[in-house]
């Protein structure tokens, strides 16, 4: 069998994986790039077929499900939705040889008979072509299939945000995101940045949003010699306004209060020019080791990590004992869903219930610290009303000590003003091609 097949198979067992454990499709899929010590020119294609089979999964089998006759095993079902992909979405594999392949694969795992039921069904769509998506008459459901995003999903989102706003986001959802970094512009300036980079033989671009941010055309920053020598940090673009909204000046006591892995404490760090102090929580030991080898990395040194509860901050910080403080709240996600296609399958519309309220028992917690006068920014990545707006609506009319900082608009980047509200910002994938993502800024009344 050609090499291409054992691609293949790895993509399929990566999809087994995924499904069966519910766990997430990037940890995974360098865990087979690594283990199966798998060649850069088929990295692409592992990558491709796994992320793409995912991102597209309820349309695959929209158009697989005519062709079925009986109920078949769950790996046959996702060999039939990998070849399925490439027969329709990559144009550079010959439908023959993505047919050819699906039957050996069929061959070696199951026996004669499933090879040539795998055989017929892929053939008989080569020959008559997928069903039209036009067939479905309800414009939410057919959205639903067409995007591959759950009809809960979709309907949630058409309340919220009308149905346009939804079928973009939707769309954008679909495609590969791009890589971004911040530079450490303690370190070297943006321009500079790039050139090395560029002698290293990445494809690289400034950001038109944020001014440290870089973009990665192509290769992975994460193995270059900048982001080893702490010149650079990985970061959506999304998630760099954070530390522009929280406005800190030297010296500052700061409080991160669900901080892993660390990008935006390491912000926060550097716009302090390493003076001050950032105090990092999170709630597991190992993820605080990361925000630790972070700081190290970047060589900043006002970053203490720490593993805690932050429901639990009153217990271990005075009263009024910073100047900011940063809650980027545990969040359904639904922002990110281009980095994670599988959550798209496994979230559930009472997790969004479950999370309004932890989201808002943090924003409790961590108050009483915040000094008269302070500043607190509240942001998730995700999109969702529930979980954004409502949190912090009720939050400001339980809390009439805090008001919304509308001064915030003037400290971010102009690219991204004419979007905020007086005293909030939502950022939907579509706008910029980055995370969908939330800020809210409020001001503790002196």
């Amino acid at each position: 069998m050609s090499h291409k097949g054992n691609v293949r198979e790895n993509a399929l067992e990566l999809l087994q994986t995924i499904e069966k454990n519910q766990s997430y499709s990037n940890l995974l899929l360098n865990n087979v790039i690594k283990k199966n010590q798998i060649s850069d020119k088929d990295i692409g294609l592992l990558t491709e077929l796994t992320y793409g089979t995912l991102q597209r999964k309820m349309t695959l089998d929209y158009y697989l499900q005519p062709f079925l006759k009986r109920k078949i095993e769950p790996w046959v079902q996702q060999l039939l939705r990998i070849t399925l992909y490439q027969m329709v979405y990559l144009d550079k594999i010959p439908d023959r040889a993505a047919i050819f392949e699906a039957v050996e694969i069929a061959k070696k795992r199951g026996h004669k008979g499933i090879a040539s039921m795998v055989n017929g069904v892929l053939r008989s769509i080569q020959r008559e072509g997928q069903p039209s998506l036009e067939e479905i008459q309800d414009p939410i459901e057919r959205l639903s299939i067409e995007t591959s995003h759950p009809l809960w999903l979709v309907k949630r989102w058409v309340e919220q945000l009308g149905f346009e706003k939804t079928k973009a986001m939707c769309e954008v959802n679909l495609t590969a995101p791009l890589q971004t970094a911040r530079v450490n512009t303690a370190k070297i300036t943006a321009e500079n940045c790039l050139q090395l980079l560029r002698d290293e033989g990445y494809q690289v671009e400034r950001s038109s949003v944020i001014p440290e941010a870089i973009k990665c055309l192509k290769g992975n920053l994460a193995h270059s010699k900048a982001f080893k020598e702490g010149l650079i940090t990985i970061q959506d673009e999304s998630s760099m306004i954070v530390a522009y909204a929280l406005d800190v000046k030297k010296d500052e006591q700061i409080l991160d209060a669900c901080a892993a892995p660390g990008g935006k404490s390491t912000h926060i760090a550097e716009k302090l020019q390493n003076s001050g102090k950032i105090i990092s929580l999170d709630l597991h030991e190992h993820k605080v080791k990361l925000i630790s080898s972070n700081a190290k990395r970047l060589g900043l040194s006002n970053i203490d990590a720490k593993a805690m509860d932050s429901r639990k901050v009153q217990e271990h910080f005075e009263k009024e004992s910073f100047d900011r403080i940063l809650l980027d709240a545990p969040c359904s996600g639904l922002g990110v869903m281009r980095r994670k296609p599988d959550m798209k399958y496994t979230k559930r519309e009472d997790d969004v219930h479950r999370l309004h309220q932890i989201q808002f028992e943090l924003l409790e917690a961590v108050t009483p610290l915040l000094k008269k006068g302070g500043i607190l920014v509240y942001s998730t990545c995700t999109i969702d009303v529930e979980e954004n707006a409502h949190v912090v609506k009720r939050f400001l009319d339980e809390h009439r000590e805090f008001e919304g900082d509308q001064d915030f608009v003037e400290r971010l980047p102009e690219p991204i003003q004419p979007l905020c509200d007086p005293y909030s910002l939502q950022i939907f994938p579509q706008d910029f091609g980055s995370d969908g993502f939330y800020i809210a800024v409020l001001r503790k009344k002196v």
